[in-house]
């Protein structure tokens, strides 16, 4: 690519696209366009098709999307299909139509089966059944992949899939009842950690920067206490006291300032399935590579059969969602008991990305995982104040 080149960013304000957009500036692209969603409606055929007929862009970065976390996956499961696969298709058709140079479509880990064998490869796309919760989105994922592949084989676009591993970093959604796991983990242990030291003034400044549903800053402390019930948050009279459906407890060991109010977080499943995750800068960068050095063809010829013309992007590492969240806890301080709803769903098993065409691109150094949730968290705080 040229450094002159316009290269539109869908989803530029999003934590994937401003990683991208960040990474594409320091290294001196100077031509990177972007719309807000309340300039650009992705999902609306005339209005995608008239902004590419005005701005004409080189290249294109693809990484709109409706995300969010497992409940979110699983209740707004029509939104999810409907809104990813109309974005995808308006974007892509668009780009052919104007001679884009070269897309990147961002995709996603739970693209594969369920019980795909790990590490996860390429060509085990499309082998087996998806995981029900968040199947929808992994459909419309699915589609996007094949887009691109079909938009190369007949008319020949420059058009690549990647797929990331669960990401996470700035600008991550930390909303309780659509992000994912471990912004989720975070904020819960931030805010668990508060109520521990009686801190209310850092739950005024959480709630005032990210109010939750039917409460903000101004709330009184019961009705802050009986929302946090509902995402998992207790402040406990007696090591007895959690509700029955729970199980395997732990305990968050670190040295910390002293506890004034012992304090039990609860999160969803078990914590016993295994999860990769990569700082997005990480992310940013690889795709940055690809953008500059990886053409459809050279993919196609290295990877010939026609389910696997994608690149997947990972560390090659994971841990229980337990060890993650015991992790995050020490980041924290927070030193309460943590809870397992088994009730609740785990979704994959395992879902750990083989990452060997990556490497074979000189890509394999990342940022470790508690370095990176220290840096998150220490942003989450300076945005608090």
């Amino acid at each position: 690519m040229d450094k002159n080149s316009k290269i539109y960013i869908a989803g530029h304000k999003g934590m994937v696209g401003s990683a991208i957009s960040r990474g594409l500036h320091e290294k001196g692209y100077t031509k990177i366009i972007g719309r807000t969603i309340e300039e650009l409606d992705l999902t609306n055929q005339q209005a995608v098709a008239d902004f590419f007929e005005n701005e004409k862009p080189d290249y294109v970065v693809l990484a709109a999307a409706k995300v969010g976390g497992i409940m979110a996956n699983d209740t707004y499961r029509a939104q999810f299909i409907y809104e990813n696969l109309m974005i995808e298709a308006n974007v892509i058709h668009q780009a052919y139509l104007h001679g884009v140079k070269k897309l990147l479509f961002l995709g996603s880990s739970c693209i594969y089966p369920k019980n795909a064998p790990q590490p996860l490869k390429e060509e085990y796309l499309l082998t087996g059944a998806l995981e029900q919760t968040n199947e929808p989105y992994a459909i419309a994922k699915i589609a996007g992949i094949k887009m691109c592949e079909s938009y190369y084989r007949q008319y020949g676009c420059n058009f690549i899939s990647v797929m990331p591993t669960n990401l996470y970093g700035p600008n991550d959604n930390y909303n309780l009842e659509t992000s994912h796991v471990l912004p989720a983990i975070i904020r819960k242990m931030h805010l668990s950690r508060c109520f521990e030291t009686a801190n209310w003034d850092g739950i005024s400044k959480d709630l005032a920067k990210r109010p939750i549903t039917g409460i903000n800053e101004n709330s009184s402390k019961e009705e802050i206490l009986n929302t946090m019930k509902k995402f998992g948050i207790q402040i406990e009279t007696n090591d007895n006291s959690a509700d029955p459906v729970t199980r395997h407890a732990s305990r968050v060991t670190r040295h910390a300032s002293p506890v004034t109010t012992p304090v039990t977080l609860t999160l969803w499943g078990t914590g016993q399935v295994f999860r990769e995750f990569m700082h997005v800068n990480d992310m940013a960068a690889a795709c940055i590579k690809i953008m500059e050095e990886i053409n459809m063809d050279d993919l196609v010829t290295r990877h010939p059969s026609r389910v696997t013309a994608f690149i997947n992007i990972g560390t090659g590492k994971d841990q229980t969602i337990a060890e993650i969240a015991a992790l995050a806890g020490k980041v924290v301080g927070f030193t309460g008991n943590i809870r397992w709803d088994s009730t609740k769903p785990d979704g994959a098993l395992k879902k750990l990305m083989d990452t060997g065409r990556l490497r074979a691109l000189g890509v394999s150094e990342f940022i470790p995982l508690k370095e990176g949730i220290r840096m998150v968290y220490d942003q989450y705080l300076s945005q608090n104040q």
